[in-house]
């Protein structure tokens, strides 16, 4: 009786612990992740980064896509917070409108840890994040190496609102400014879509036909503008991108894009579970995650590719 006695002691120790062991639970639910949408290959990449990691510690964690809407995302966090869970990582749709969204958590005391994108208000643990400044000057120097130092080019920016666009313009402004036989003649944003990208880009040649290369600060939008250049891509107009998509480095494996600035979506979501799981414990928590990029050519494609 008395090995019984400590044995239901123990596991109701367990029981009433942060109970992140991963024991079946009854349908409890430990994190939350709320992504800005679904319908963006790096975001499905995070997302798939977030649940193997969840899965290989046993937790339970419901990944919601608010389809771009910041308004959704205010909704997804009433809901995490009315599941109990521990800890809850926001993509935001826009840096400003996800304050709101954070509040919720805040107001119940359910620690935040922010991917991709930073929030621009209200108390975030840890922002994780691609080096997007330094994507953005390695972006610069490839294409002004690949036009020969000299030229017009066209930059479609992302998402206004978000820091990821923000942060990618500023560093591709800060790269490009060494190269001063290098005009930037058109930029616009595209919102990091494909078939904005392809008519942003259609815009911009009427104006400009003399285009020598294009900075597109995600895959998506340079997939779009490839297909407006023709079969000018990669080849008389070149058109460096960012993400690292499956479908981004396909295009530069066959040459319709010159590069791409690979981020590792995959790590990303892995590395939000584990912070989120720390946030969660208590314990501290540096303010920014940098997740380093790399750069993606024809050369070396294959080796993203498999």
């Amino acid at each position: 009786m008395k090995g019984r006695t400590g044995a239901v002691a123990a596991a109701a120790v367990l029981a009433g612990s942060l109970a992140l062991s991963g024991c079946d639970r009854g349908g409890h639910t430990d994190l939350g992740l709320a992504l800005s949408t679904m319908n963006n290959p790096f975001f499905v990449g995070i997302k798939e980064g977030a649940q193997a990691e969840a899965k290989s510690r046993g937790l339970k964690i419901n990944i919601t896509d608010a389809q771009n809407d910041p308004t959704q995302q205010i909704n997804q966090m009433e809901t995490f917070t009315s599941q109990n869970v521990k800890a809850a990582v926001i993509n935001p749709v826009d840096s400003d409108a996800a304050v709101p969204a954070v509040g919720v958590a805040n107001r119940a005391d359910v620690p935040v840890i922010s991917i991709d994108r930073g929030v621009n208000g209200g108390k975030v643990g840890s922002t994780i994040a691609s080096d997007n400044v330094a994507g953005g000057r390695l972006a610069a120097k490839t294409l002004a190496e690949a036009v020969g130092g000299k030229g017009k080019v066209a930059f479609l920016e992302g998402l206004p609102g978000t820091s990821a666009a923000r942060e990618r313009g500023k560093g591709f402004e800060e790269g490009i400014r060494a190269w001063p036989g290098i005009e930037v003649v058109a930029r616009q944003p595209a919102d990091f879509d494909r078939t904005k990208g392809m008519d942003v880009m259609a815009n911009m040649l009427q104006a400009h036909g003399d285009i020598a290369g294009v900075f597109a600060a995600n895959d998506e939008m340079a997939l779009g503008a490839s297909k407006a250049l023709g079969s000018a891509s990669g080849k008389g107009v070149k058109v460096v991108a960012f993400d690292g998509t499956p479908d981004g480095i396909a295009a530069v494996r066959d040459g319709a894009l010159t590069a791409t600035v690979a981020q590792q979506p995959r790590l990303l979501g892995k590395q939000a579970v584990d912070w989120a799981v720390r946030a969660a414990e208590g314990k501290p928590l540096p303010r920014e995650v940098k997740v380093p990029v790399v750069l993606v050519t024809r050369e070396n494609a294959t080796a993203f590719t498999g």
